[in-house]
């Protein structure tokens, strides 16, 4: 009886806790696909579409909610180099751009004849190629949504990969499935890994390299560690004090200044190009919101641009690119600007809840930035009163604030697969084997360090910006690891390259490019039911080129 009262109590007390108490956790699920992209990046969206093109089923499993990665995150003034070696799918993104900025309804905020139609080598708007590639970031969604839409796609968002040992499972050398953070199973007989991370390629075993290499390694010049190279503007062009108390070291370092060395020049290191967002901004009164005081804002961390300043210095605004409707891609500028140098070292192998700090450090930083540029008495006048102009857009990542949804992840892990995309190969010096698309950007590395020299001045250390010979060819083996590490698997992000290749492999229709191709592969070897690695090239070759994808100069010229 007393046994009987207990349970009848504890029943009691259950049925009177509050009804979050009994949260269903989700079931387990397991989807099926002839093929699993991993990334919800615009290269991943490419090869979806194109998975789908061949008759086979496709999987989009998204950690993000939105589609694009940095296409419709900010970075509108695109970053292409040659435009005739860029074709497929990523030169129909483009075109389709274009197609919208063609309707009177796309002009909200500007007439289309006032836009300045400023493009990085030929007009934004290019209408002798039918071309748009300049854009806002919310036109750029919507074309991958279109895609998305029109193919009739299978998207999970929000879905992460299970990092753990039990994340991914293998068998015979061959993923199987990957597992996600809500307990999903993804089966497909082949996987594509489209993250800018390389999160699914780190998971299953295969070799990757993170860092810069030693120019020792692959013979090149402009890898490792490059003090006295300035080949922008990002650098302290007349000195500037480090310490607090200018010239007084033993008042101590100004902030986002490191105490280390820099390392002996050519030599290898684990750090990376800094990140930032790429930000949208606006200067129509109806459509800005001004920049508030963020979170832990501390305007001294930002004394060293007011320095800069005193110098003289006057580009604050060099990098304000125009994009349609009053806006603009504002990108890193000049010695300390929006790239947050030395704070995402980490990054690439952290876990999830560090990378989440990591990005909002990045994006309280920069906020910060711009709160005390439009400001602090120590900002000049003149300076001053232009960025007042400028705030966030209203009708850009609603539901952000204004603020993209995407970090400007520049490099993180590279594969070390079947073919090592080097420097001589992106300077367009080499004849590249099984081509599968083209590069043609400068070799371009963003800042790595910020130190102190031996005369006691501030200095930044990495900015590189070499041009190629001529538009280069990527290998197909830059996106395969070697089979005896996993023989289903193609990397079209976090390619086998070294640093300083990958500077201008990196760029996003290069990405839409590589994704379209690695799914061709993909198809193809589970029609003829070999490994990516043992595919022969001309069959992969016959279905590039019916896409109309550019795969050497010599044809691309042509078209």
């Amino acid at each position: 009886m007393k046994r009987y009262s207990i349970v009848i109590i504890l029943i009691s007390f259950c049925f009177f806790l509050p009804s979050y108490t009994f949260v269903k956790t989700k079931p387990t699920k397991t989807y099926q696909a002839d093929v699993i992209i991993y990334g919800g990046t615009s290269s991943a969206v490419t090869a979806a579409v194109q998975v789908v093109k061949m008759g086979k089923t496709a999987i989009i499993v998204s950690p993000d909610k939105h589609l694009g990665g940095l296409s419709s995150g900010g970075l509108g003034f695109t970053d292409t180099g040659n435009k005739q070696v860029i074709g497929g799918l990523s030169r129909e993104f483009y075109h389709r751009l274009y197609e919208h900025y063609q309707k009177s309804d796309s002009w909200q905020w500007q007439k289309k004849e006032e836009y300045g139609n400023k493009g990085q080598g030929t007009p934004a708007l290019d209408g002798a190629n039918r071309t748009m590639w300049i854009f806002e970031p919310h036109a750029a969604e919507q074309v991958f949504e279109d895609f998305v839409k029109e193919n009739k796609l299978v998207i999970y968002r929000n879905e992460w990969l299970d990092r753990s040992a039990k994340g991914v499972t293998k068998k015979a050398g061959k993923i199987t499935s990957f597992r996600t953070l809500s307990g999903n199973v993804y089966e497909g007989k082949m996987f594509i890994d489209a993250t800018y991370e390389g999160d699914l390629m780190a998971a299953a075993g295969v070799s990757y390299h993170v860092g810069r290499e030693a120019n020792s390694v692959y013979g090149e010049k402009w890898n490792g560690v490059q003090v006295g190279v300035f080949q922008h503007g990002h650098y302290f062009k007349k000195p500037v004090s480090p310490y607090k108390v200018e010239n007084d070291p033993k008042s101590g370092l100004l902030p986002e200044i490191s105490a280390e060395q820099p390392g002996e020049n050519g030599s290898g290191d684990k750090k990376l190009q800094a990140y930032c967002f790429r930000m949208c901004l606006s200067n129509h009164p109806d459509n800005r919101v001004f920049f508030t005081k963020p979170e832990g804002y501390n305007p001294d961390r930002y004394e060293l641009v007011a320095r800069v300043f005193a110098t003289g210095w006057r580009e604050t605004f060099d990098k304000y690119d125009p994009i349609p409707n009053r806006k603009t891609d504002t990108n890193n500028h000049g010695p300390f600007s929006t790239d947050y140098i030395g704070k995402n070292y980490d990054y690439p192998e952290a876990s999830y809840e560090r990378r989440k700090a990591i990005i909002k450090d990045h994006e309280l930083y920069q906020k910060g930035l711009m709160y005390f540029l439009q400001n602090d008495p120590r900002v000049p006048a003149d300076v001053q009163d232009k960025m007042k102009q400028w705030g966030l857009p209203k009708d850009e990542f609603k539901d952000n604030g204004g603020w993209p949804h995407q970090l400007y992840i520049r490099e993180a892990r590279r594969m070390k697969g079947v073919f090592v995309m080097t420097e001589a190969d992106a300077l367009g010096k080499t004849n590249v084997p099984q081509p599968i698309g083209m590069g043609s950007y400068s070799l371009d590395s963003h800042n790595a360090q910020r130190f102190v020299t031996k005369e006691g001045y501030v200095q930044n250390e990495g900015d590189i910006g070499v041009h190629p010979d001529k538009p280069y060819s990527i290998a197909y083996g830059a996106i395969l690891p070697k089979e005896t590490e996993c023989a289903n698997l193609l990397v079209p992000v976090c390619v086998s390259s070294s640093h300083i290749a990958y500077g201008s492999i990196r760029m996003e229709p290069v990405f839409m490019i590589l994704g379209q191709s690695a799914a061709a592969a993909a198809v193809l070897a589970i029609e003829n039911n070999v490994s990516p690695q043992k595919l022969p090239y001309e069959k992969l070759r016959q279905i590039l080129e019916k896409e109309n994808q550019r795969l050497d100069w010599e044809t691309s010229q042509g078209k």
